[in-house]
Formats: structure tokens, sequence, C-alpha cells
């Protein structure tokens, strides 16, 4: 008999031991909230309220699991921190009511992340792994959903949740962001322009017709079980995690905007990741005004001609659209060459005969990866890089949107087309 998918991932993909959940032994849950946590203090206990002012009847049926976790190399700062937290849990998890709470410790002695390849990544695959073993396969859609210890929820959280999922037709979802506010006015302006960001080029990618316009954002993304067994689990990198994992939710299950809450992650400055929103933040607050540039609204344009071209071109052969791609410009001919477009064009054309099932084939291969590298190589020259005011503007009018004249104006334009899903 054929197993299904998430038997097969339990036996073939999933990382368990040495780890293990503490605090709850049930395992009939319809839902798993999963929250890693690295020497978080009251801001786990903020996030953990926050999740507590949800319905009870929906907090009796989602296990909400913590992954106290550091590296071999951690700080002794952060050693202490997160004792600390796995005391709280074990201490106070009765108290906690009417969360279903357990926690993984993935921070003492023979349970810490290796110092080579440990992070977030890693961490929310234990919980995402773990969880998966106590939800109740036997329900209709049970599902993942992945949260940050610094990240505040509403009490219609679990209940869109809920309603999305049993509905929806993709696999996977991302949810409704705004940042908190900064501690500082400084923090503030960074956090601001950083969600702009973030905002502009998503909006960039839906004006071009990516089927990968999504934001990805680690604390607001959630899908079911069965999706998160088809897409191979949950990435294990430090940094990026979340927008490989859900690159790959598309491919495998799709990945759809959920509308009736809001998640609000942290906006504090943080050198735990390479990359991200606290490494960002951090940098413009320290006073480099070029730590985070935005990109021309030229390079969406092109993206979104190339789009439109296989996607209205699958009669063609990899050198013929080569030609028609160098007419849209002679630097996405550039890049499609650096990258074989030709030789990969036509394995796919050969492997997948059914235009619909090439055009699908097309968009795995030229991934959000493969559109993020083709905007780098465009954004030079009259496309460099450039300050919100010389990208933004366009940008709204090109979508019809209200522009406000201000970062804080365009910034609540963007949040309002989020929640809308306009």
């Amino acid at each position: 008999m054929k197993k299904s998918p998430i038997s097969s991932y339990l036996d073939k993909r999933a990382l368990t031991a040495p780890w293990r959940i503490e605090g709850s032994e049930r395992n009939n849950f319809a839902a798993a909230v999963v929250i890693p946590s690295l020497a978080e203090g009251d801001s786990l206990l903020a996030t953990l309220a926050s999740l507590a002012a949800n319905p009870a009847d929906l907090l009796a049926q989602a296990l909400v699991l913590v992954v106290v976790n550091h590296r071999a190399d951690a700080a002794e700062t952060d050693r202490l921190a997160n004792r600390a937290d796995l005391q709280r849990l074990r201490q106070q998890a009765p108290g906690l009511r009417p969360l279903q709470l357990a926690w993984v410790d993935a921070a003492s002695a023979g349970l810490e992340l290796p110092a080579k390849g440990g992070g977030v990544g890693l961490a929310r695959k234990i919980g995402f792994d773990l969880a998966l073993t106590r939800l109740d396969l036997r329900q209709p859609s049970p599902f993942l959903v992945a949260l940050d210890a610094d990240t505040l929820v509403r009490p219609d959280y679990l209940p869109a949740l809920y309603r999305h999922f049993q509905s929806a037709t993709a696999g996977g979802a991302v949810l409704p962001f705004e940042h908190q506010n900064g501690d500082s006015a400084a923090e503030q302006d960074a956090i601001e322009r950083y969600e702009l960001f973030l905002r502009h080029y998503v909006l960039g990618l839906k004006l071009a017709g990516s089927p990968y316009a999504f934001h990805t954002i680690g604390s607001a993304l959630a899908c079911r079980a069965e999706a998160y067994a088809r897409a191979g689990g949950m990435n294990r990198r430090p940094a990026g995690e979340d927008f490989y994992f859900l690159q790959q939710l598309a491919k495998t299950s799709g990945v759809t905007q959920l509308r009736g809450t809001l998640v609000c992650p942290s906006a504090r400055p943080s050198g735990r990741t390479p990359f991200g929103t606290g490494r960002s933040v951090a940098r413009l607050v320290a006073g480099e005004t070029d730590a985070v540039t935005f990109y021309h609204p030229d390079c969406f344009r092109i993206l979104g001609r190339w789009l439109q071209l296989v996607s209205g071109r699958l009669d063609l052969d990899g050198d013929q659209l080569a030609r028609e791609a160098a007419v849209i410009g002679a630097e996405l001919a550039d890049h499609l060459h650096k990258v074989d477009f030709t030789t990969a064009w036509d394995r796919l054309r050969s492997n997948h005969p059914r235009p619909e099932a090439l055009l699908k084939a097309f968009n795995d291969w030229f991934d959000g990866l493969g559109s993020l590298r083709l905007i780098h190589h465009l954004s030079h020259g009259h496309r460099s890089r450039c300050q919100p005011q010389d990208s933004l503007p366009e940008l709204l009018q090109w979508a019809r949107l209200e522009d406000a004249g201000d970062l804080a104006g365009q910034l609540r334009t963007l949040r309002k087309h989020q929640r809308s899903g306009i």
C-alpha cells in the first residue's frame, strides 16, 4: 500500500531525535503554531499572551510549540536566558491556559543546534517536524503555522487560519503583517523604510505578473500538513529559510494570501542573522542610509515583458525565445545567456509537451530566486538601486494606488493593499 506524503516524509526526511516535545502528550491536534525562541524572555511571554486571547475552543485544538534554541557556540548571555525561559515554561505552563502549550529543549547540553548550519531555519524545522507527529491526520485539513517569539497576533488570528484552510485550494498561505512601532524615532524611521522596501518588491512582482508575488516573512506563513510534507519540510538555512520554503510551497501546493487577521513582527534591531529585518534596521539606525535601497520600476517592467513573452510563445524553441528576449533588452538577453536559458527551455519543452505543463515547469525553473537574480542583473546604469522617492511614485501609479507623497503615507497605502487583496 502506498504511503501518504506525510508518512513518507516522517519516515525519510523528518528531523526529530535527539529533540522531543515536553509539556503535552496529546496527539490529536487540528493545528500547531511553532515558535522558535532564542533568549526572548518577556517577549516570548507577550507573544504567548497575544495567542491566548484567541477563542478558547480553537485554542483547544491547536498545539503551541516553543522551540527554545541556541547554537553550540552561543554567547553565555543567550545560554543563561534560554535556561531561564525553559524554567519559566516548565513552571508557568499550567497558568498559561487555555494555551495547549508545549516546548522543545534545543538549548541544553547535547541538544544545542550545531555551530555550523544551526539557526532559525533548523529551529523551525525541528518544531514543525515534531509538531507533525502530534496532528490528527484523520481531520480534513490539519495545518502548521510559523510564528516568532517577538511577534504579536490578534484575537482573530486562529479564526482566520481555521477559516482559510477549510476552503483554500492552495496548500500554503501568507498572512497580512505590519511591524510593531520602533522604540525610538530612529527605529521607527528604519522599520518603516524596511517594510516599505519589502512591500515595493512584492508589488513590483505582482505588476510583472510573477507567480511568486507574495511576502516571505517567517512569522507570517502557514501551510497544510500535507503541503509541508510535499514541499520537503522547512528549509534549514540560518536566514532566508522562509523565502526558500515558501518558494517550494508555491511549486508543490501553491501559496495564497490569507485574510481577516494581522501579524505584528518586532521592529527591533538585531544581528542574529546575516540579513533580514533586524540586521537592516540596525544598519539604518546606525546611519547607513544606503543599507536599504529600492529597485527601479523598469526592472519590474522588463521582468513582466519577459514573463509575458514566454507565456504567449510556448511554441518557440530556446534560440527563438532568446532572440525575442533580446528585442526586450540586451541586459535581459545577457542574463538568459548566463543562466543557459536555451538549454533549459529546450529540455523543458521535451519533457512537458502540453502547454499548461510547460508553463508550470518554466515557472518552477524561473522561480522567485530566478526573478530576483534577473532584477539584480538589471539594476545598473539608469536602473540602479535607488531611494524610495525614485521608485515608489511610479510603482504606485502603475498599480493605480494612492500616493500620499511621503513614506508613511505610501506605507499605509501598501498595507491596506495587502489586507484588501486587491
